[in-house]
């Protein structure tokens, strides 16, 4: 498949019927496979850290979540077919999951809320095979006990519900381990399932102002990523317009 790398990050160039196809060849496989999504935050911060950085280029799985990488990706000469959020994904996976018997394990976000989208989806979907779910808040000495449970429900997918960089560095470091055929970071994917925080209406979504969506719900705790951390953004993108070619394409 076409894999592109835009601003230091690789994503590849699928859309969201051809993603999924190919987490059901992960599926089948039965080898471990790591996912992520990126998006201006994400690039900004594996910018500054090439820890992160190695671990999203190293992911068998690479989706654009947010509008100005596929805006990039546009003026930089390699258009991407449209953007894969994560909670898209998650749903469509979930409803998959539901009609090809995967087992499912929900890792994060607080007890209330996992357990609410674990109660959710199994009302939604009877079919479908919960192999568990745990709250993403654990103490460093407990990390270990948090990786053998997973292993040991030996699901098919593991969704990851904690905050960047956290849960890339969580899966590049156990994946292996887990031995999970597809593990996918969701971020804040189960407080919107709830109903805890309110996805933005589908016009902002498509016209990249759903990041203003979300500043508007936590003002305070959202100003300083979206207005000055990921600013940088724009000056990286400027920079490579700069230069050409912006946007290298590779073969996977």
């Amino acid at each position: 498949m076409s894999r592109l790398n835009i601003l230091g990050c690789d994503v590849d160039n699928l859309s969201m019927q051809e993603t999924l196809g190919r987490i059901g060849e992960f599926i089948a496989s039965g080898r471990p496979h790591q996912h992520v999504v990126i998006n201006a935050d994400k690039v900004v911060k594996a910018h500054r850290d090439p820890a992160l950085k190695q671990i999203i280029n190293e992911c068998a799985l690479i989706n654009a979540d947010g509008m100005p990488v596929v805006w990039a990706s546009k003026l930089l000469g390699r258009p991407l077919k449209e953007r894969v959020t994560g909670v898209d994904l998650f749903e469509n996976l979930m409803r998959h999951s539901a009609e090809q018997g995967w087992r499912v394990f929900l890792l994060g976000a607080r007890e209330e809320v996992v357990s609410a989208v674990a109660d959710k989806f199994q009302a939604q979907y009877p079919a479908l095979q919960l192999a568990g779910y745990r709250n993403g808040y654990w103490k460093p000495e407990e990390e270990a006990e948090v990786v053998r449970q997973v292993a040991e429900a030996r699901p098919d997918i593991l969704f990851v519900a904690i905050t960047s960089p956290k849960k890339e560095h969580f899966l590049g470091r156990y994946q292996e381990q887990m031995k999970v055929p597809f593990a996918m970071g969701v971020g804040g994917t189960f407080d919107v399932m709830v109903g805890k925080t309110r996805r933005a209406p589908v016009w902002m979504q498509k016209t990249g102002f759903e990041w203003f969506y979300r500043f508007l719900q936590e003002p305070r705790r959202m100003f300083k990523r979206y207005f000055i951390d990921d600013m940088y953004f724009f000056v990286m993108l400027a920079k490579a317009m700069v230069k050409r070619p912006f946007v290298r394409e590779q073969r996977a």
